[in-house]
């Protein structure tokens, strides 16, 4: 069996109730999962996510997933998210997608289901795309 993952989304805008609020449970989990945060005057953003607030019928309601090393990261995961203000929507452990699949659920104060997943043992091609603009 064999999945592709990391192709498709080129970035994602996330409208927020409470900046401050959503900075912490995504500074948190985020540095758990080694991903650098950069803050902005009302906004922040890392890798493809971007972040700032919006009007009470803007804010945003998704499901999404962040790629996780191994079972220990979805577990420091899913307890700094918890001790950031996020609420449980689904424990560490195995699911039933595919055999390997361990992943968390987290509701972000947005109440965005975030998950952080390990694909089990895997070989991956590269670690990320690079793109460059010659100038």
């Amino acid at each position: 069996m064999q999945i592709r993952r990391g192709r498709l989304i080129d970035h994602m805008q996330l409208k927020v109730a409470d900046l401050a609020a959503s900075r912490r449970f995504y500074g948190a989990v985020l540095q758990v999962i080694g991903i650098e945060i950069t803050d902005g005057e009302d906004y922040f953003f890392a890798d493809e996510i971007w972040v700032d607030v919006g009007t009470p019928g803007q804010i945003s309601h998704i499901h999404f997933a962040f790629q996780a090393a191994d079972r220990a990261t979805v577990d420091a995961f899913y307890k700094a998210g918890m001790e950031a203000g996020g609420r449980d929507n689904g424990p560490p452990g195995e699911r039933d997608y595919h055999p390997g699949y361990y992943a968390a659920f987290l509701l972000d104060p947005d109440g965005n289901n975030v998950e952080a997943v390990y694909h089990g043992e895997h070989e991956r091609s590269v670690d990320a795309v690079v793109v460059s603009w010659d100038e």
